[in-house]
């Protein structure tokens, strides 16, 4: 079995897996997302940090086939482009370790207490709704030029859906809780 060299070359679950001994591993999620659970022997290089890791993952490429993950496949997709207008050749795990752990798969944990973090996703839609909820409060309770911020709100969540990219889940990204976890690795 070969993987494509398309850009957007995705493996199942089930291709995944009798190989994952074969395949370099590389997480893109958050460090807290990582360390709230992972595919065995996984390294993780947040999206935001692929382009400083270039050097270390054109090395590991040498040594095998690098698949990357994230929480559901949208991410690791969005590695795999960047990676490959680099000249790397990738692969994106199908449905992300949502689907390897529906499948059955176990996850590997940090050592020490598994902190609980919510997934980059989750994170938007709260942050999000909050911030909707209080343009509105503030608009009827305060002064009617603060719905702007709801308004602003639903901008960039049109935004985000025609574009496929999110401003939020990139800032959130770099907040402290989604730094900690495990240590950066590639």
């Amino acid at each position: 079995m070969s993987i494509s060299p398309t850009p957007t070359a995705t493996i199942t679950v089930g291709q995944a897996e009798p190989r994952l001994r074969e395949l370099y591993v590389v997480d893109v999620r958050t460090p807290g997302e990582f360390a709230s659970g992972h595919l065995p022997g996984a390294v993780n290089v947040p999206l935001d940090r692929v382009q400083d890791s270039l050097s270390d993952l054109r090395g590991a490429a040498t040594d095998g086939t690098l698949l990357l993950v994230c929480a559901s496949g949208t991410r690791s997709e969005k590695a795999v482009a960047a990676l490959s207008a680099h000249g790397l050749t990738a692969s994106s795990l199908s449905g992300g370790t949502g689907a390897w752990a529906a499948a059955g798969h176990a996850l590997e944990f940090p050592p020490g207490p598994v902190r609980a973090v919510w997934g980059m996703e989750r994170q938007v839609r709260f942050t999000a709704g909050a911030l909707v909820l209080l343009g509105l409060a503030l608009g009827l309770l305060v002064h009617p030029a603060f719905q702007l911020l709801s308004a602003g709100i639903a901008g960039g969540l049109v935004f985000s859906a025609l574009t496929d990219t999110c401003g939020m889940a990139a800032a959130l990204g770099r907040l402290p809780f989604n730094r900690r976890g495990a240590a950066p690795q590639a």
